[in-house]
């Protein structure tokens, strides 16, 4: 399986992993060096959440390293006048009888408390290539679904203004 990202989701991951190896990796390195100087290490505290620590980093250059490997790259354009990647949709919830706001992003980039939801999610899956005006059907289990009504679109472009998901 792979993850659909755009080329500025690949460029973040790639310097955020230049800044693991180059800048994060060796003051960890030098971290873990002298709480082991500390003495026994059975009983090091300083020792053990430096070690944690940089395994974390570790872990996470790892990851991203997959993400980039095993990304597809997906372009963000859409029609003029559907909801497409990067667009900010004005939407009524029937269900909850409210408006909301909402921007449909690639998955490393959402943040649901935040207004942006995945292109994978119920929401985003349902949004994608409907028209301002449009009624969608939202099914997030057997036992949930519900209607909501596009409002407005607002046309968006992939900008580095979005900090990709931490862990």
């Amino acid at each position: 399986m792979y993850d659909e990202l755009t080329e500025v989701d690949i460029q973040k991951m790639q310097e955020e992993i230049n800044y693991r190896v180059r800048v994060l990796r060796p003051k960890l390195i030098e971290d873990v060096q002298t709480a082991r100087a500390f003495g026994d290490l059975s009983e090091n505290f300083e020792y053990k959440c430096a070690k944690q620590e940089k395994n974390r980093n570790d872990s996470r250059i790892r990851y991203l390293e997959r993400m980039i490997r095993t990304a597809k790259v997906i372009s963000a354009g859409s029609q003029e006048d559907a909801v497409g990647l990067f667009d900010t949709v004005v939407v009524f919830n029937e269900k909850l009888g409210r408006e909301m706001t909402l921007r449909v992003v690639t998955t490393l980039r959402q943040n649901a408390s935040k207004g942006l939801i995945s292109k994978e999610s119920p929401v985003g899956k349902a949004l994608l290539g409907h028209r301002a005006g449009e009624r969608v059907h939202v099914k997030v289990s057997d036992q949930m679904e519900y209607d909501m009504v596009i409002r407005s679109i607002e046309k968006g472009e992939d900008d580095e203004s979005m900090e990709i998901r931490r862990y």
